[in-house]
């Protein structure tokens, strides 16, 4: 790939990279900050999230218009000119599900502003109308978490699209583009494919592609690699909104995690540790690209806010690419009722039984899940400390049915139900849920294409991959079990124990994929780490969750991170949009773990003699 117009030739400076966006309804403001705080080649945006493309697909029902990130060109606006005046390229996968209406948009925009920057879009990820010739082909498009053919399982895709590299974004730089729209790229190929086009690197720089992949990781979620929502507070001495990351990438692969001076938050081993370990499955970070190996990562202070990743080693990727369908699974709806004071369980079946006679049973709706959320304690000081909730929800292909008359005979209680009857929300109408399905199908099933500035088109070949039986891209070897206990006392002893919360020596980031949820645990101080490898097997981890009992759990260890990584399937159901978990996407089950006791080394403890 030939070097930028205007950039070094390989073996230069490093390449700076800032995101300002981690989510579709990140901080506006991002944008501009980061193009005006500092130096900065390229700036990204990462917009998409497997439930976001069922979102664009629901809100273009409504408006065409609405198929990508609309809120980008509010962002674009702020600093097109900027970025242009200062040569900063612009790359996002803002284009969602219309890739080019958004690049059409966005010169609409520029001409308005009396710009004119070249702009290059993506496309070749959206399979959906080529899906009865997949399954025609003998492509399977089974669910890559149940094994379920896609046919004959009576879902209908609404989206589903392939997960796309960085060689297409290299291309459109290549080709001199300011700014870049892509599609359903992966998070990592936002900072993968600058770093590809900035040094000239080859497709098959295993170790360079997987160190720009780790630091592609790192920043994709915003400002979490700056102090968001990490557990450790006090470290975060800075409590303003913390700043958003930047990855210097060098030639080598190797990346420092920074941010702008005088931005809020915290960059430090651990905030970029939490969000290595963020919904990854085992160490082996499979991609359209490289096989990252996260394993293989190791962390260095490099000055205040500046953390060394170096050591990534990579592998060519595997012969299959991921694909995200999301179909619509019916409609649901949700009303919390309040339970006050004494009796709460006979309460809460009382209320169930009531309000399943007025609408003739239980079994007229595809599915309830009825949850006892109790908060209450006896003889509470205050009313709310008295107070439970019972959560129903309820999902059926009639929204009638799932809407006003499930919600409204909830309010007919209201005068013949239990004591103190109230509800959280007033009576509301149902949603539709969509329903997430990984899948794979085979790298010559997709063509990528650049679409270039000046209108041509170039194919993007798929990158070398690894032999057939090598593991696909939802697959990984075999996890670790974990070792019995044993420590420096020698085996079963680490000398004297003090009952304490897991969170004094570890932290935990958590999250969703699909209806799997994962949790990453790290020792706050490396000599922690052989005490929580040996003490957190699967069957003690069980054992602090219960939820994940009856549940498949895979774990990890990434020893170089002092880190273990636990995957929970099924956790989260059907997924996000259809679970009726209170925390569908799984990101407060780290701080619960890390809140549950245990016998702790004394010595592993600050303040406490060993």
């Amino acid at each position: 790939m030939p070097a930028a117009p205007g950039a070094p030739a390989a073996g230069g400076r490093p390449v700076r990279i800032g995101n300002f966006s981690g989510f579709y309804g990140d901080r506006l403001a991002a944008a501009r900050e980061m193009a005006e705080g500092g130096p900065v080649d390229v700036i990204t945006g990462d917009y998409l999230a497997e439930l976001t493309m069922a979102i664009l697909w629901k809100a273009r029902q409504k408006d065409p218009a609405t198929e990508y990130a609309r809120t980008f060109l509010t962002q674009l606006e702020q600093v097109l000119g900027i970025c242009l005046d200062r040569g900063i390229r612009i790359v996002v996968n803002a284009g969602g599900l219309n890739p080019a209406g958004l690049a059409a948009a966005a010169g609409q925009l520029a001409a308005r502003l009396g710009l004119a920057p070249a702009i290059a879009y993506l496309e070749g990820d959206d399979l959906l109308g080529r899906l009865g010739e997949l399954l025609a082909g003998g492509v399977t498009l089974a669910n890559a978490d149940t094994g379920q053919p896609l046919a004959g399982s009576g879902a209908e895709p609404v989206t589903a699209n392939a997960y796309l590299g960085g060689w297409g974004i290299a291309a459109a730089l290549a080709a001199g583009a300011d700014l870049v729209i892509c599609p359903r790229v992966t998070d990592a190929s936002l900072v993968a494919g600058p770093a590809a086009w900035w040094h000239g690197w080859r497709r098959d720089d295993w170790d360079r592609l997987a160190g720009a992949v780790a630091a592609g990781h790192v920043i994709e979620c915003g400002p979490q690699a700056c102090g968001g929502n990490y557990p450790f507070l006090d470290e975060i001495t800075d409590r303003r909104y913390p700043g958003f990351p930047i990855a210097e990438v060098a030639a080598d692969g190797s990346a420092v995690i920074t941010k702008h001076a005088g931005t809020g938050g915290l960059v430090s081993a651990g905030t970029v540790t939490a969000q290595l370990l963020y919904e990854i499955a085992g160490p082996r970070y499979l991609g359209p690209d490289v096989v990252a190996d996260f394993g293989s990562v190791t962390l260095a202070g490099d000055g205040p806010d500046r953390v060394r990743i170096s050591g990534a080693r990579g592998a060519p990727p595997p012969p299959g690419l991921k694909v995200a369908l999301n179909y619509l699974g019916g409609y649901r709806n949700t009303m919390t009722l309040v339970l006050t004071g004494l009796d709460i369980e006979e309460k809460a079946a009382w209320a169930r039984q009531e309000l399943f006679g007025l609408l003739g049973g239980e079994d007229r709706f595809g599915a309830v899940d009825a949850a006892l959320l109790r908060f209450d304690r006896p003889d509470a000081p205050a009313n709310e400390q008295a107070t439970a909730q019972l959560r129903i929800t309820v999902y059926d292909a009639d929204p009638g049915l799932a809407g006003r008359e499930f919600s409204d005979a909830v309010m007919a209680l209201a005068m013949g139900g239990y004591a103190g009857f109230h509800t959280t929300t007033p009576p509301t109408a149902a949603s539709a849920y969509a329903v997430y399905w990984p899948a794979l199908v085979p790298r010559a099933a997709v063509e990528q294409v650049a679409v270039l500035p000046d209108g041509s088109r170039q194919v993007i070949p798929h990158s070398p991959a690894a032999p057939a039986g090598a593991p696909a891209a939802a697959g990984e070897p075999a996890p670790a079990a974990g070792p019995a206990a044993s420590g420096p006392a020698g085996p079963g002893g680490w000398g004297r124990t003090v009952r304490a919360p897991l969170g004094t020596v570890a932290g935990a980031r958590s999250g969703d994929k699909g209806g799997n949820a994962n949790v990453g645990l790290w020792a706050r101080h490396p000599a922690a780490y052989p005490w929580l490898r040996a003490e957190l097997t699967t069957g003690r981890f069980r054992e602090l969750l219960p939820e994940a009992a009856g549940l498949d759990v895979q774990r990890y260890e990434l020893p170089n991170l002092h880190a273990l990584n636990f995957v929970v399937a099924g956790l989260l159901g059907r997924g996000v949009a259809a679970t009726a978990r209170p925390d569908p996407q799984a990101k407060g089950l780290g701080e619960f773990l890390r809140s549950r006791f245990l016998d702790i080394p004394a010595s592993l403890l600050p303040g406490e003699p060993g």
